[in-house]
């Protein structure tokens, strides 16, 4: 009886090998063939993230362009508000020098003091219309 259940027991597990064997094999086909499927598919995802991200720079692009607009009006307006403060000022101190000749004069005047240190010697020639006014060229009578 014992050969006869090791004969019965090797008959039983045959067809259990086989069946495995021949699973394993269409399991391994079977992802062969879904590997050009899954690829396709990979490359559909690839392509939707890239996309995406394509959109989301363009959308960050579109916000930076527009936070400089914003920024550039404020920073008009501030220059604007500042030049009016400006033209005013010079009006105050144009008026107190007599117009805008004593002015001139005035802001001349400044910026000789200013670079007097830095020029070294200063040396002031007199002119009319532009030009300067030379004593040697006259006759003393």
């Amino acid at each position: 009886m014992t050969r006869y259940s090791e004969a019965n027991g090797k008959a039983k597990s045959w067809p259990i090998i086989r069946d495995s064997i021949l699973f394993f094999f269409f399991l391994v086909a079977a992802m062969m063939a879904g590997c050009p499927v899954y690829n396709v598919w990979e490359q559909g995802l690839a392509g939707k993230a890239a996309l995406a991200r394509a959109e989301q720079d363009r959308q960050i692009r579109i916000k930076e362009a527009m936070a400089l607009e914003e920024s550039s009006k404020f920073q008009a307006r501030a220059e604007i508000s500042r030049a009016g403060g400006v033209s005013e000022a010079n009006d105050i101190i144009a008026g107190g020098l007599g117009g805008s000749e004593g002015y001139l004069r005035y802001l001349y005047i400044q910026a000789l003091s200013e670079h007097a240190g830095k020029l070294g010697q200063v040396i002031y020639v007199p002119t009319e219309a532009g030009l300067p006014i030379l004593e040697a060229g006259k006759r003393h009578q």
